[in-house]
């Protein structure tokens, strides 16, 4: 039986919905037997192409009740993140081509405008729906569409990011329409309980109260009796008269936006009564949705961190398939986490931190060991990195370790609060390079060029995980100031990652082969595919030196006269950017020796890079090992010719 067959038998109402015109035909009462075949379709479908899964199964009901009540693509629905987004890439047009999920030219595995014209706004890091939301619901007011309607959608934990608070203070300033969707699996708040507390949450969503409401707001104002500044005390007062009734307290009760909820994110009819409800209503506002992470499916309930992104799964017995690993490197992250450990034992200066990542960072191995030396700040890079500058100010050695794409989200606070005073602060680059499947908004592609043009900054990457543990170790030492250390997403390149530590002096790189035809500079882990180039190479006849630069900066200048006097034909090899990287850092300094070697720079594209594997992705930016070779070769014999 073919996937298309096995959809339309098993998951029949599913099959006959191509686009959200479709889902509208149905009637109401049939909306949870749908999203009892989205949830079906989810575990079929990602039990084999793996993706993430338990936040997709906990916003079903969101999803399906938004595209039932809201006219899109018109009306824009706007993503955060987008983990919780797979059915909404279900409903609009996208079902059939869902197994080519964060494949090689496939699905992506978050919204991407490119992809479709239901998906608004690109999405893959968090805390951006509420301010890019509003900006597009005042955009719409400007551009005269006032039947637009704009909603964002956001989690809990993506709304403790700063940049969300930034938007809902700006939400409550200026006149917008503005729908926010809190979807909240993990908060601690408790249930309504009493008949009035449910009376109440509601007769507030009601069309005739709010159009009484609206009214008398209106009167009140036509007559001077309420200004602006009037309106914000009477939604407080509104939003505290709600609390004394429900029981129930807020963050966003302080601000001048409509709050309503909390309710259950799973009802899908109540929810399309609440959104048809709110739709309307002039003002910002904010649905609160309490839901269940790996909702519909037990063992993603009961452990949702692991069911994030589980891998391939038995959908029957949900037992995750694990593929053999016996004899295989150490991943990177888990010898960062132990390396942190044994470094903190013995330095009781040294503190960890991280930006919501613990478990991906591996940061966890010190939680559990030294809870009160480490610290999860949550989804606040920009935080993260001052935070660790206030630590190395008093004294401490902070390691805060973030994924390479989201240290983006804290480059002010590296030049501003930590390069300038020169603070002894280790940022441990998780995910950096090539990504994979996560695609094009999680591709660690530009720290190489980003961090190397700031002052006083270190910037390395270890070529294995011996060099990894070096360079932490290194980093450390009294007189150390901003250190970073990048390293990538999986397996490392050595058996044994255990090794002892020692001091590496800082800009300083090493010649791994000799050779006299070219001279082949890496840096990082991806050295690892120029070390089996230079091998085939060899074995043509073509004699190549391959140097192990280490540091981006300071760079190693005394391999960089060797290289420029002794050779015609230099070639650079980095997983990352080709602008502003090892490969620019080397342009510079045969521009400014005057030298007359010809320059053959490989890395990643002045492009972004969509999803893939890693394999596939280096063989399309030319940076695998039959690339590297191809390009070495056509290299000279340009030069023969």
């Amino acid at each position: 039986m073919s996937n298309n067959e096995y959809i339309n038998k098993t998951f029949p109402m599913l099959a006959k919905i191509d686009s959200p015109a479709d889902l509208k035909k149905l009637p109401v009462e049939s909306l949870p037997v749908l999203c009892q075949e989205l949830r079906g379709f989810l575990i079929h479908e990602l039990s084999s192409n793996p993706g993430h899964f338990a936040s997709s199964m906990g916003a079903v009901e969101i999803n399906v009740a938004l595209h039932y009540v809201f006219n899109t693509p018109y009306d824009r629905l706007v993503w955060d993140v987008g983990h919780q987004a797979y059915v909404h890439k279900i409903l609009t047009g996208r079902r059939d081509q869902f197994d080519s999920l964060r494949k090689l030219g496939g699905l992506s595995g978050f919204p991407n405008p490119n992809e479709s014209e239901y998906d608004t706004f690109i999405a893959g890091h968090a805390s951006n729906s509420i301010s890019a939301a509003l900006g597009m619901s005042i955009a719409s007011e400007l551009e005269g569409e006032h039947d637009r309607k704009t909603v964002a959608i956001i989690g809990d934990a993506s709304i403790s990011g700063g940049l969300a608070f930034e938007g809902l203070n700006n939400a409550a300033m200026h006149n917008n329409n503005l729908l926010i969707v809190l979807n909240d699996n993990d908060m601690s708040i408790d249930t309504p309980v009493g008949a009035l507390g449910e009376y109440m949450t509601d007769i507030t969503t009601s069309k005739r109260y709010n159009t009484m409401r609206y009214k008398a707001y209106q009167f009140c104002r036509r007559h001077h009796i309420v200004n602006e500044h009037g309106r914000g005390l009477a939604l407080r007062f509104n939003n505290a008269m709600k609390s004394l009734l429900t029981g129930q307290q807020n963050i966003f009760e302080g601000l001048n936006i409509r709050y309503f909820g909390p309710f259950d994110g799973h009802d899908v009819v109540k929810l399309v009564k609440i959104f048809n409800d709110v739709k309307d209503m002039k003002g910002p506002k904010i649905v609160h949705l309490r839901t269940i992470k790996g909702k519909g499916y037990a063992p993603a309930e009961k452990d949702p961190t692991t069911w994030h992104s589980p891998g391939k799964f038995d959908e029957t017995t949900g037992e995750r398939i694990k593929g053999d690993t016996a004899g295989l490197p150490t991943k990177y992250q888990y010898v960062f986490g132990n390396t942190l450990v044994e470094l903190a034992k013995q330095n009781p200066k040294i503190v960890g931190i991280t930006a919501a990542m613990p478990t991906g960072t591996s940061m966890s191995i010190m939680q559990e060991v030294m809870p009160d030396r480490t610290f999860d700040v949550g989804i606040s890079e920009g935080h993260a990195v001052t935070f660790s500058a206030g630590l190395a100010k008093e004294g401490m050695h902070p390691f805060c370790a973030i994924y390479s794409s989201f240290l983006q989200r804290g480059y002010d606070e590296i030049i501003h609060d930590v390069a300038i005073q020169r603070l002894p602060v280790t940022f441990c680059i998780d995910r950096a390079g090539l990504v994979g499947e996560d695609g094009v908004t999680h591709q660690g592609s530009f720290d190489l060029a980003y961090l190397r043009c700031i002052p006083n900054m270190v910037v390395s990457a270890p070529l294995n995980e011996h060099y990894l543990r070096h360079l932490m170790y290194t980093s450390q030492l009294e007189g150390m100031g901003p250190f970073a250390i990048r390293y990538p997403r999986g397996r490392g390149a050595v058996p044994d990652w255990k090794c002892e530590m020692h001091q590496l002096p800082v800009g300083k790189g090493r010649k791994l082969t000799d050779g006299t035809d070219v001279a082949i500079l890496s840096i990082g882990h991806i050295g690892n595919n120029v070390i089996e180039a230079v091998e085939q190479l060899h074995a043509r006849g073509i004699a190549a030196a391959h140097y192990d630069m280490i540091f981006l900066k300071p760079i190693d200048e005394e391999i960089l006269a060797e290289v420029a006097q002794n050779y015609n034909y230099i070639v650079t090899v980095e997983d990352g950017t080709i602008v502003g990287g090892l490969g620019s850092a080397v342009a510079e300094y045969l521009a400014g020796h005057d030298a007359h070697a010809r320059l053959l720079r490989l890395g990643l594209p002045d492009a972004f890079v969509e999803q893939g594997t890693v394999p596939q992705l280096q063989h399309q930016c030319g940076i695998d090992v039959e690339s590297i070779v191809a390009s070495v070769e056509n290299m000279l014999k340009g030069g023969e010719e």
